[in-house]
């Protein structure tokens, strides 16, 4: 294993820390605004590990929000009982980034459950079958994925199901150049190596939705 890939697996361990002291310590609960549940979050992680920098924005949707992918915007909701929320946060640990998303479920209900096992069902099923792989290109994994939500009884709701990841600030993810993301444009082969010469790591990310009901779960994390 490579150095590089040893700090992203460092900085990913403690991303998995702070996910579940977010458990442990039940903020995720009915009547927190996403804004609110964001700040706890933020607070919770720099009194833990100091973090302080993101290379991303902070994602917290709940409800109908969880229906859009990351560029968009919405306004924020207040989480309701029974209700979904996902989480998608890229801290920076020790100038490593991490980039890891979760679903939690409040509640019984049995179809968002369902929501939450599927995804993280098929992101093992499409980490398994990356590493299956030794020429695979960008589109052909976002099709894989895709392929994956129909095959679980819903909808691919994300544009892109994964992107590069490296040493902060690592090469910029400007949206128009596609062969930086799992995206349908993107015909170049994952396991090349960057223009260094240099092995690339990649997060896969998993977002599947229900438009009709108006939910929607999230999962991503280093594939690895």
């Amino acid at each position: 294993m490579n150095e590089v890939l040893k700090n992203l697996i460092a900085a990913e361990s403690k991303a998995a820390q702070l996910f579940q002291e977010i458990e442990n310590k039940s903020i995720i609960a009915a009547g927190k605004t996403e804004k609110e549940i964001n700040t706890e979050v933020f607070q919770l992680a720099d009194e833990l590990f100091g973090i302080k920098k993101y290379w991303h924005k902070r994602i917290v949707r709940a409800g109908a929000n969880t229906l859009y992918p990351y560029d968009e915007n919405p306004a924020d909701l207040r989480i309701q009982e029974d209700d979904i929320v996902f989480l998608d946060f890229g801290p920076i640990l020790e100038e490593w980034e991490a980039d890891y998303g979760r679903t939690y479920v409040i509640g019984t209900d049995p179809l968002k459950i369902k929501l939450k096992k599927d995804i993280e069902t098929a992101w093992q099923e499409c980490r398994d079958y990356y590493f299956s792989q030794t020429d695979l290109t960008g589109a052909a994994f976002y099709d894989y994925c895709v392929q994956k939500a129909t095959e679980y009884g819903w909808e691919f709701g994300g544009p892109i199901a994964g992107h590069l990841i490296g040493h902060f600030p690592h090469e910029n993810l400007e949206s128009e150049n596609k062969l930086n993301y799992i995206h349908p444009e993107n015909n170049k082969n994952l396991f090349a190596p960057d223009g260094n010469g240099n092995k690339r790591e990649w997060i896969l990310e998993i977002h599947f939705v229900d438009r009709a009901r108006e939910i929607g779960g999230f999962f991503e994390q280093l594939l690895v």
